[in-house]
C-alpha cells in the first residue's frame, strides 16, 4: 500500500499534468475559433465549416477543462483517472491528426502530452 505522501504526490502530479493538458486543448479550440487559420494546415483558408469545427471543439474542451478542475478542486482521484484518461485519448488522437496533416507540431506535441497523461493516471491508480 502506498504511503500517504506518495499518494498525494501522485495525485499532485496528475493534477498539473491533466490541468496542463485541457488548458492545451482548450487554448487550441479557442485559437481555432478567434484565429481559425493558426490551427489549419498551410494553405487552407478559414471557411464556414472550419468554424463549425472550432466551435465542435470548442464545446467538448471547455467543458472537459472545467469539470477536470472540478475534480482536482474536490480531490476527486477516481474522476481525475477517468478525465486524465479521457484527456490522454484525445491528444493521443490529435497525434494522429497531425500525422494525417504530415503536421510534426501536431503530431509530436500531442503525442508527448498523450504519454506524460498516461504515466500520471498509471501512477495515480498504483498509488491507491
Amino acid at each position: 500500500m502506498a504511503s500517504v505522501s506518495s499518494r498525494a504526490r501522485a495525485f499532485r502530479i496528475a493534477s498539473w499534468i491533466t490541468a496542463l493538458n485541457v488548458l492545451i486543448a482548450s487554448g487550441f479550440s479557442i485559437a481555432g475559433l478567434l484565429r481559425p487559420e493558426s490551427i489549419l494546415p498551410a494553405g487552407y483558408v478559414p471557411t464556414n465549416a472550419s468554424l463549425i469545427f472550432a466551435l465542435y471543439a470548442a464545446a467538448r474542451t471547455i467543458p472537459l477543462a472545467c469539470v477536470v478542475f472540478v475534480a482536482i478542486y474536490k480531490r476527486w482521484i477516481s474522476a481525475l483517472v477517468v478525465l486524465g484518461s479521457l484527456a490522454g485519448g484525445v491528444q493521443f488522437l490529435d497525434s494522429i491528426v497531425g500525422l494525417v496533416q504530415q503536421d510534426p507540431g501536431k503530431t509530436y506535441g500531442p503525442f508527448v502530452i498523450a504519454l506524460f497523461q498516461l504515466y500520471a493516471v498509471i501512477r495515480l491508480v498504483r498509488s491507491n
